[in-house]
């Protein structure tokens, strides 16, 4: 009896990954692996070994675009060259979503374009990209002239990750990013965000806990609670079962005051961050909650985008600049110790020398622990870029930098007032901590004079600054 020669098995496929742009656009790519993993396909970092190269995009201003599309061109110019050959390449994220159709004619190269309702999906959607031969694969006789790229975009997305939703995260091992809602309702008259991701939908605090408490069991010390506005958070629920006009009762219904205490009953040793709140939605009631819950750090993200009261209006952000001025002196007041991190835009259509003056001595009287400032960009499809006024590069760089100016010095006077503190630090690498007045990646550090051990917590004797940066010795 003759004995058959095991049959080998092919390969296990391999799926790269190239991520651009925000931390929500990061929980995406980490869905995406997560389905390929479900799919029994391997993730790899090296692009050349990769049988499926994904670039997810990212599309919120002229420079995050123009990356986007280098990643994509530069992806394809060296498939030739790489390990793998006829690698595929998908392109993803927030530029897919909002350019998809006119994608599909200026790069038949790229072999599908998927959108953020089929991130989830991203592993079934690998293999169907394996199976179908590219452009660069067919012979030049044999190609349809109608020979397209995939294009499996929805438009107006209404996906939403759940608690059990397969992830292969990207961050560092201590700290993680939670997303509790998707999508945005607001009008801001600078962005097309809604236009991408679509309406505001929150998760339900059961299932942002069920996340939270899974996290902090591997061993995550840090949360980042983000969406594209954390304080609008369970009003799209509240409406839906009170409606639009009816007053938001916490005791009724889900807000985020109530998402926060729910998340600091979970036991362990770990902080929870809030990123991205717009002034519109805070309430004295959640800065009481902050102020009350220990796990909660001492920490706000509010982009305010301007000060002046004509810019507010034209920019459309829903508040007034009394209500920020009240708001952040509530905050102060309400938080001892409160780090408030916001940005603004210079150089919006018909902004003055006056006005930009305004919003000048604002910063220099609110003197912000944490501020960033984009020059701003004439977005295709918003509502300010049809608008009059726009102004000249140089004036919007210009403004810019002195803009930065004036915060840098801010931030070495905060810094240097840190000298001779101890502070308690989640360590990042040997030598880098960061205080709970830094989020990852965005802030500032702290520079150790010796090793510490990575994702645990420790206290460190700050010695010196360098700018944004601190100087400092572990207490160990």
């Amino acid at each position: 009896m003759s004995v058959l020669p095991p049959t080998p098995q092919a390969p296990v496929k391999k799926v790269g990954m190239i991520s651009l742009g925000c931390a929500k656009n990061l929980i995406d790519a980490e869905i995406m692996l997560g389905g390929v993993l479900g799919q029994g396909m391997e993730i790899t970092s090296d692009a050349e070994e990769a049988d499926v190269l994904i670039v997810n995009t990212c599309a919120f201003i002229d420079s995050a675009k123009e990356e986007s599309i280098e990643a994509i061109l530069e992806a394809h110019q060296t498939r030739g060259l790489r390990k793998k050959p006829g690698q595929k390449l998908i392109v993803s994220g927030c530029m897919a979503q909002r350019f998809s159709k006119e994608l599909v004619s200026d790069l038949p190269e790229v072999d599908a374009f998927i959108g953020l309702d089929q991130i989830a999906e991203a592993g079934r959607i690998v293999e169907e990209v394996l199976q179908r031969p590219s452009l660069s694969e067919m012979s030049p006789d044999l190609v349809d002239e109608k020979w397209e790229p995939m294009n499996l975009v929805t438009r107006k997305p209404v996906y939403i990750p759940d608690y059990d939703t397969p992830r292969f995260r990207l961050t560092a091992p201590h700290t993680a990013f939670t997303k509790i809602a998707e999508g945005c309702n607001h009008p801001c008259s600078f962005c097309v965000i809604p236009q991408m991701r679509g309406k505001h939908r929150s998760r339900t605090i059961e299932s942002v806990v069920a996340e939270v408490r899974a996290l902090v069991a591997e061993g995550v010390r840090e949360i980042n609670l983000i969406s594209q506005d954390t304080t609008y958070f369970g009003m799209d629920l509240w409406e839906e079962k009170a409606g639009p006009r009816a007053e938001v009762d916490s005791s009724k219904g889900p807000t985020l005051t109530k998402l926060l205490r729910e998340l600091n009953k979970i036991e362990g040793d770990f902080w929870l961050r809030l990123l991205y709140t717009h002034p519109a939605h805070w309430s004295d009631e959640l800065i009481t909650c902050i102020a009350e819950c220990e796990k909660v750090v001492r920490y706000i993200d509010m982009p305010l985008q301007h000060i002046h009261p004509r810019m507010l209006e034209t920019m459309r952000r829903e508040t007034s600049s009394e209500h920020i001025e009240s708001l952040i002196a509530r905050i102060r007041a309400g938080i001892p110790g409160i780090v408030i991190r916001t940005t603004f835009i210079v150089g919006f259509p018909g902004e003055t020398d006056a006005e930009f003056e305004y919003l000048l001595d604002f910063i220099r009287r609110t003197r912000f622990e944490r501020l960033g400032v984009f020059t701003y960009s004439q977005e295709e499809g918003s509502r300010a870029a049809k608008m009059e006024g726009q102004l000249p590069a140089k004036v919007k760089t210009a403004r810019y930098k002195k803009a930065m100016k004036l915060q840098q010095r801010i931030a070495r006077e905060i810094s240097e007032a840190q000298v001779g503190k101890t502070l308690r630090a989640l360590v990042d690498q040997p030598l880098v901590a960061r205080a709970a007045g830094d989020a990852p990646d965005i802030d500032g550090r702290i520079l150790l004079s010796k090793p510490a051990p990575v994702g645990e917590f420790i206290e460190v004797q700050i010695t010196g600054t360098q700018v944004y940066d601190l100087l400092g010795d572990p207490v160990l």
